[in-house]
């Protein structure tokens, strides 16, 4: 994602990546159960890679809605 494409609003940016923030969640669960006590780990370094930190906010928030669910 580069920070090129970032709307200029909020509910913007939020409204243009929600998909893209829930599938990269589903993406890193998907891993849970393989990596099972590294998981946090690896997550943590992959949440961290994402740009720009608004996004990585949303899917961290998408992890936590779906790890609840």
């Amino acid at each position: 994602m580069s920070d090129e494409a970032v709307p200029r609003s909020r509910a913007d940016f939020h409204r243009q990546y929600q998909a893209q923030a829930i599938l990269e969640a589903e993406r890193l669960l998907a891993r849970r159960e393989a990596l099972q006590a590294g998981w946090l780990s690896w997550v943590a370094g992959e949440l961290y890679q994402l740009k720009p930190a608004e996004y990585a906010a949303m899917v961290r928030r998408e992890l936590q809605r779906l790890s609840q669910g």
